[in-house]
């Protein structure tokens, strides 16, 4: 697991804009074809914002102890492993625990099968809670004058509620393009409206 960085100051300037990431699996290749069949192809529905990202044409089904979800977008293009993020709120129905981790870290997360058009398939690790964070390029990263994988907080405002979200992972990339990602849990908690932004600040 990687070692983040907390950082210790006041509040800097600077609309963040807010996505909301519903519930959704990025597949491996070998596992989208015993999914969904040899002579599938994974087909762009919907471009995604970050560069390169997309929503599939295909969605599965996941299912826990106590449950199953149903219409599970897939997005791509193709992950070395695959990985299905939801919210506590949809873990709580599927009878399961998965912790809150950042992309990639998988090892010890929680199992889960998933359900395609062509096979069934039960993952022992794959399954977590994404924990918010920001992507953002590298001249974005230094006019918030932050690093990657710093830890901060942001604060939204409605007319509705203000809450802070604790423990932002920065992510900066050449590929990135500044956007926070939340999952529907927190975005709720936040009443969050169309076109919602977040003002970053450092934690302490």
């Amino acid at each position: 697991m990687t070692n983040h960085q907390t950082l210790v100051s006041n509040s800097i300037a600077g609309a963040i804009p807010i996505a909301v990431s519903a519930r959704h699996c990025h597949v491996s290749e070998e596992d989208f074809f015993h999914l969904f069949g040899a002579n599938a192809q994974l087909k762009v529905w919907k471009e995604l914002s970050q560069p390169g990202q997309f929503a599939a044409e295909q969605v599965i089904s996941i299912k826990g102890p106590r449950g199953q979800i149903d219409k599970v977008r897939v997005l791509g293009p193709f992950r070395q492993d695959t990985q299905i993020e939801i919210s506590q709120t949809d873990a709580i129905k599927l009878g399961v625990s998965p912790p809150i981790r950042m992309s990639g870290d998988l090892e010890n997360s929680s199992p889960i099968t998933l359900i395609g058009t062509h096979g069934i398939l039960h993952k022992e690790n794959g399954l977590i809670i994404a924990q918010a964070h920001i992507h953002m390029s590298e001249t974005e990263a230094a006019s918030f004058n932050v690093a990657d994988q710093d830890i901060v907080k942001v604060e939204i405002t409605n007319e509705v509620r203000q809450i802070q979200i604790m423990n932002v992972v920065v992510r900066v990339s050449p590929n990135f393009r500044l956007e926070m990602h939340i999952d529907t849990d927190e975005a709720n908690a936040a009443s969050i409206t169309t076109n919602q932004t977040g003002k970053l600040m450092k934690m302490g």
